[in-house]
């Protein structure tokens, strides 16, 4: 697989974001060397669930008002029913996941992270995933819904669930990888 040490990531999550959905992918994009910035509404610590109970927090780096999306090379959005349920009523969150899909840069998603998708009203006519109670508003919004672990349609990569966050990563990290290789 390509090397990411190089890419700048940015991860968009508030309160009740997934704790695995997070956590996990951030440390492998760290451990491959990638250089990743959490932004949320305020940069007061957020809450983490597992599953229906508290987990950790932690503390954004920057607001999402500071988000340049220049900066980055791709854009990982973490689950949880709180976390995209209430950024998806936030208009600087949705313009920053609809800036970066539209610019190409790789977008991933996974969980109930895809409802700030169809709210960016960038999954029509794409192939996507997610957890199954998202899926009626992906199909209305046009997309094209499947059950599998990791779905790539061009720079959208999705996901269904935290047993997922292996290939999710993985897919991630290439399409990274290849924006950095197209770029260089």
């Amino acid at each position: 697989m390509p090397s990411v040490d190089q890419s700048r990531i940015l991860i968009v999550a508030t309160d009740g974001f997934e704790q695995s959905e997070l956590f996990d992918p951030r440390q492998s994009l760290i451990d491959a060397g990638a250089k990743v910035t959490l932004a949320s509404p305020a940069t007061d610590p957020i809450q983490g669930m597992k599953h229906d109970e508290k987990g950790d927090t932690i503390t954004p780096d920057i607001t999402l008002d500071q988000v340049k999306i220049e900066e980055y090379d791709g854009l990982l959005l973490p689950g949880g029913v709180a976390n995209p349920d209430t950024l998806r009523t936030n208009d600087k969150a949705v313009e920053i996941v609809r800036n970066f899909a539209v610019s190409g840069k790789p977008v991933a998603a996974i969980c109930h992270g895809p409802w700030l998708l169809v709210e960016a009203d960038v999954v029509d006519g794409r192939t996507v995933t997610s957890w199954p109670s998202v899926r009626t508003d992906l199909a209305n919004a046009g997309a094209s819904v499947v059950d599998r672990e990791v779905v790539v349609d061009g720079n959208l990569i999705t996901s269904r669930k935290p047993d997922d966050i292996p290939a999710f990563v993985d897919a991630f990290k290439a399409a990274v990888a290849d924006v950095a290789t197209a770029d260089a």
